[in-house]
């Protein structure tokens, strides 16, 4: 196995880390904050666009159906919001945090536009890409594109949020682990694996979501 691979406990969401560059003191973490102000999609693509302020951009990806648009929505809001319609071209908010502003960047995961994906991909400092636990048909093909997206940027960083484990027979940890083969990636990146679910609509996040966005925001501070 190429990769070292350590597990750590987070608040009942499993994490999985691949390389010796990712080990930090999760301590630094657990400092709870009040939800972070969000902007639409039109202030967030004209705030990347002029590069203003201390943005940095995370690009979004993942399959159709894979729970993308109701993950950025519970990132930002800190509110449950199921979307069943899919992403027919791109998604962006912007988050405001008191370290810095998140700008999110969604690109629908159809055929049709998965050829925007590479476009976008050397101009961001984080990869989220968003698989669906219990879509086991569909793994290998989320293995594929994830393993091309990120072949020749060696230092990325990249969560991995294997989504709907809520869902009956959807994968564990362990198993999407090994289903996107994370172990083959390499060792020089930041990668982390985390098991996520989006609740009912109206109700708080779950304390995944809310480990995934302490996460993000980390390693935006770290990579900027």
């Amino acid at each position: 196995m190429g990769t070292r691979l350590r597990s750590a406990a987070l608040c009942g969401a499993a994490l999985a880390v691949a390389g010796g560059a990712a080990a930090w003191a999760w301590a630094c973490l657990r400092r709870r904050a009040p939800p972070p102000a969000a902007r639409p999609a039109f202030a967030a693509a004209a705030a990347a666009e002029q590069g203003t302020g201390h943005s940095k951009q995370i690009l979004v990806l993942g399959l159709d159906g894979a729970g993308k648009t109701s993950v950025l929505h519970s990132l930002a809001t800190n509110q449950v919001k199921r979307s069943m319609a899919p992403t027919e071209g791109f998604n962006a908010i912007c988050i405001n945090t008191e370290e810095s502003q998140m700008e999110f960047l969604e690109i629908g995961g159809s055929e049709s536009l998965r050829s925007y994906w590479k476009m976008y991909l050397p101009k961001v400092l984080l990869l989220i890409y968003v698989v669906d636990s219990a879509d086991h048909a569909r793994l290998p093909v989320a293995k594929q594109l994830l393993h091309q997206l990120i072949q020749n940027n060696s230092t990325l960083p990249v969560v991995v949020l294997a989504n709907k484990q809520d869902l009956e027979g959807a994968y564990c940890i362990t198993d999407i682990h090994d289903a996107l083969a994370l172990s083959d990636i390499g060792d020089e990146r930041k990668m982390f694996l985390i098991g996520t679910h989006v609740a009912e609509d109206g109700s708080e996040i779950s304390s995944s979501m809310k480990d995934a966005r302490e996460l993000i925001a980390q390693l935006v501070l770290e990579t900027q």
